[in-house]
């Protein structure tokens, strides 16, 4: 017998199906080419040769003059069948060495793993030598019932509905409690506003406008140094601080483990410092029993937050969209097939259902009209028109005869039609443009890899240049406190300057870190 090898080549610059076609038809004419097989998706061709007529090199030459790149793949992975199956019915760990045994002696498995704990069988082999419904008889013949392990075909991994749900409700929480907080905010400034105009208008003395403003609603004192002003804008806080902040300090930790500096950190470090330094301050007032309440900055945390959850749960429902389309790709495959025994002259003998999975290349498989072809194949008998517009956007159908090539996938319209499939499970065009759109999604862009790096460094830069402009407010205040007077709105005489100065260069500080939070680089 003539001894026959199997090689691949990887083709490029095949275009459509006619490419593939003029590649087969002319390389199967040579001598010493068995067989050939072109996956357009994969650029893949496997080539039958008979070695004593011609090598790989020559025929990568053959493919070449047609006018396309060929290069011959070295030791490329038989393209090996991996099988994942459930067997029921094994009771000690002599059934699992029954099992193995008989399948590593059977011709064309390649390895085989049987776990008693799970009851599932790992089972690699070659296509070309033994398929999966064969090695599924041979664990039946020895007295188990076997299933596959069904494949999740939902592509829930895919789904960004939790993501959506947790932002659109960091969002929600931050809102509600933010509405009020910027309510209060700009009371006080209306409120304020009219009694800076009073007290030009009528020349009020500092004293009675003291008690003008204190008998504001707003500013009246529960307890001596906390008005009810503050005291809301912290019960306000608080559960913006903990609820909408939650997903951010979780992934700012995890930043932080893993010694790099992200958007997050930003976010968690601007409203933690606001949320502290506004405490702290209250705390200190309190204890001091101060008449005139102090400058808090419990709003910057839920503003900062309803934005840049907003911004998070945005982004979300944007890839879910993505995801969305992928995942209608998915369920576009079939998930079982019609696989039929032929006699002579095509006479069909029997024919069985099978899950998508068992078939196996080479075999015959019906498709009615309706139908939805389960795998890549080759029309053997029948002629159908055929709808690909899924797969390649023709919208037109098809006319399929003996000879035609169908996608899985595609839609049968008309007629019956027989097909011996080429490519079958992860080979298949619709799995090969699945598997392409999910490396594209998890793949990051070079720039975006380059937006990453630049903000590991942007972050610390960001928290340096708040600390300078800190103590330079600090430095600049005690030694000409005119400058800090002229800025500091609202500033009151009846507080000492050094608070002044400090309170100025907080808010200054705080002011960096806040605006290059929901920074363009980051959201970009």
């Amino acid at each position: 017998s003539k001894t026959i090898s199997k090689c691949y080549v990887q083709v490029t610059g095949m275009t459509c199906a006619s490419c593939v076609a003029n590649i087969e038809r002319n390389l199967r004419r040579e001598d010493g080419i068995h067989s050939i097989l072109v996956a357009l998706m994969a650029g893949k061709a496997e080539v039958r040769y008979n070695p004593a007529v011609i090598h790989p090199a020559a025929i990568a030459e053959l493919i070449r003059e047609l006018g396309f790149g060929a290069t011959v793949l070295e030791n490329c992975g038989e393209g090996d069948g991996i099988l994942e199956l459930v067997v029921r019915g094994m009771t000690c760990a002599s059934c699992v060495h029954k099992i193995e045994s008989t399948l590593m002696k059977t011709n064309g498995v390649l390895y085989c793993s049987v776990a008693l704990a799970t009851n599932k069988a790992h089972i690699k082999y070659d296509p070309e030598a033994i398929g999966p419904r064969d090695v599924i008889q041979v664990i039946k013949d020895l007295g188990f019932t076997t299933s596959l392990v069904k494949k999740d075909r939902s592509a829930s991994h895919l789904d960004h509905k939790q993501e959506i749900r947790q932002w659109k409700r960091s969002f929600v929480v931050s809102l509600v409690f933010c509405i009020p907080v910027m309510g209060l905010m700009i009371y006080m400034m209306v409120m304020d506003s009219q009694l800076s105009d009073a007290h030009t208008h009528h020349n009020m003395s500092s004293e009675e406008m003291e008690a003008l403003h204190s008998s504001m609603v707003l500013e009246y004192q529960l307890l001596p140094g906390l008005s009810v002003m503050n005291f809301l804008s912290f019960l306000l806080c608080v559960p913006v601080q903990v609820f909408g902040g939650w997903h951010f300090y979780i992934q700012a930790s995890r930043a932080l483990r893993h010694n790099t500096a992200n958007m997050d950190v930003l976010v968690v470090l601007a409203t933690s410092i606001a949320f502290l330094y506004s405490f702290i301050i209250l705390l200190v007032a309190m204890a001091e029993r101060a008449r005139v309440n102090p400058v808090t900055f419990f709003d910057t945390p839920p503003m900062l937050f309803v934005f840049i959850s907003l911004g998070r749960w945005l982004e979300h429902v944007a890839k879910g969209k993505t995801s969305e389309a992928l995942a209608r790709l998915i369920s576009l495959q079939a998930t079982e097939a019609t696989i039929v025994t032929l006699g002579p002259d095509n006479v069909l003998l029997s024919e069985e259902q099978v899950d998508v999975e068992l078939v196996q290349r080479g075999d015959i498989v019906k498709v009615v009209p309706g139908g939805k072809f389960p795998v890549d194949g080759r029309v053997i008998e029948g002629h159908s028109m055929v709808d690909e517009s899924l797969i390649t956007g023709e919208a037109m159908p098809v006319t399929k005869k003996p000879g035609s090539t169908v996608i899985a996938g595609s839609i049968n319209q008309n007629g019956s039609l027989l097909i011996s499939a080429t490519h079958v499970g992860a080979d298949t065009t619709l799995s090969q443009i699945v598997k392409l759109v999910e490396e594209a999604q998890t793949s990051k862009a070079p720039i975006q890899q380059f937006a990453d790096k630049l903000s590991g460094y942007f972050v610390p830069f960001i928290v340096a240049v708040s600390v300078v402009t800190l103590f330079a407010w600090i430095i600049i205040g005690f030694v000409d406190f005119e400058i800090v007077e002229k800025y500091f709105l609202g500033y009151n005489k009846s507080i000492s300057a050094a608070e002044v100065i400090i309170r100025f260069a907080f808010q200054a500080s705080i002011t960096v870190l806040c605006i290059a939070c929901p920074c363009s680089l980051g959201l970009a």
